[in-house]
């Protein structure tokens, strides 16, 4: 069992979900997260991961486009997150990790269902394109999520 399977969350952390099992890129992913007060799950296995995706609810999703040698279109992560409620996408943050596409590439992550892009050659920076990425999110979201919340007390 990972060390970080041992760590259970609080209501109220901001929490992660790290999905690549390239270890030098996960190993730049992980710091980064931390630095930004997440706590962090890393998935290292399909299974372990979908167990992961049920038991928890996490805010931010890490996916590498290749995990464990998937070609994009056949990422079994992305297929699983494809497939989730609208509600429950609207809480999340999915990052995916590519080869292929620039980093911030608005139009690649939405036809990939995914909230940012981050090229590998940024990791580095990682940290900055996330948070870039989630305030923009909580901005576009806030007046949709206060309407419903409104709407659904009515």
């Amino acid at each position: 069992m990972e060390k970080d399977d041992l760590q259970l969350f609080e209501a109220g952390e901001s929490t992660a979900l790290v999905c690549i099992d390239h270890e030098q890129y996960q190993k730049m992913v992980v710091p980064q997260l931390t630095d930004l007060k997440y706590k962090v799950h890393v998935g290292l296995h399909e299974e372990d991961v979908l167990l992961k995706l049920r038991t928890y609810s996490y805010d931010v999703i890490v996916v590498y486009e290749n995990f464990k040698g998937s070609a994009l279109a056949t990422n079994p992560i992305l297929q699983k997150l494809v497939c989730e409620s609208a509600a429950q996408r609207r809480e999340q943050f999915v990052v995916l990790l590519s080869h292929l596409f620039p980093t911030n590439d608005s139009m690649a992550a939405f036809v990939h269902s995914v909230d940012r892009i981050v090229n590998i050659a940024d990791l580095p920076n990682f940290k900055p394109v996330l948070r870039r990425g989630m305030t923009e999110h909580r901005e576009m979201y806030h007046f949709f999520q206060s309407t419903l919340k409104t709407v659904q007390t009515m």
